[in-house]
């Protein structure tokens, strides 16, 4: 089974190809999902993937939570 990750504070710019080639470096990546707005279609600043493994979930808390990413400080944390 998947954990899954909530990305807070993601650019509106950021793909979600852009987000797995980035978890994939730390482990396998099921599903990304960047949540956007029905209506316009733009992103609302966050995404949820997820990870095959928990302990590369783990690891990517670790590795990527406060950290620079297309030029903000993106928050990472097991999604609720």
């Amino acid at each position: 089974m998947s954990t899954r990750l909530h990305v807070g504070n993601i650019p509106s710019a950021v793909l979600e190809d852009d987000l797995k080639a980035t978890f994939s470096r730390i482990g396998p990546v099921d599903t990304v999902e960047i949540s956007r707005n029905a209506v316009s279609g733009l992103s609302n600043g966050f995404a949820i993937v997820a990870m095959t493994r928990d302990e590369d979930a783990v690891t990517a808390i670790g590795r990527l939570n406060f950290t620079q990413y297309a030029g903000r400080t993106i928050a990472v944390s097991r999604s609720r």
